[in-house]
Order: C-alpha cells, then sequence, then structure tokens
C-alpha cells in the first residue's frame, strides 16, 4: 500500500465519521468516495508489482530460460 493510498483511505474514514455525526450525507459521500479512490490506488499499485514481475520473468526466459540471468 502506498504512502498516497493510504492517506486518501485515512482521510475518506475521518470524512465518512464526520459526514454521520453532524448528518451531512455529501461529506460522508465523500468519505467514501475518497475510501474507494485509496482502495483503486492499491489496486492500480499491485497490477504494476504483478506486471513487473512478469517483465522481469519474460527477461529471464531471454538469458537462458532458468531465470537466473
Amino acid at each position: 500500500m502506498s504512502d498516497e493510498s493510504a492517506m486518501d483511505k485515512l482521510k475518506g474514514k475521518a470524512k465518512e465519521a464526520v459526514g454521520k455525526l453532524t448528518g451531512d450525507r455529501r461529506k460522508e459521500t465523500e468519505g467514501k468516495t475518497d475510501q474507494a479512490k485509496g482502495g483503486a490506488k492499491d489496486a492500480m499499485d499491485q497490477v504494476k508489482g504483478r506486471a513487473q514481475g512478469v517483465r522481469d520473468s519474460l527477461k529471464g526466459d531471454e538469458r537462458g530460460g532458468d531465470g537466473k540471468g
């Protein structure tokens, strides 16, 4: 989890809590949106990591197929 996605999730939880306490449905919804944005960033980081792993594996195959370089 990146710092940015963690901050989005934390900010979202805070906004959602404030919205619930004050009855501000818009603030509550903003909080849920921020949390979802943080989750999406996490998912993208995972995809990038997996793509990097695949790329590295393919590079290893080009050097002899054993993945050891």
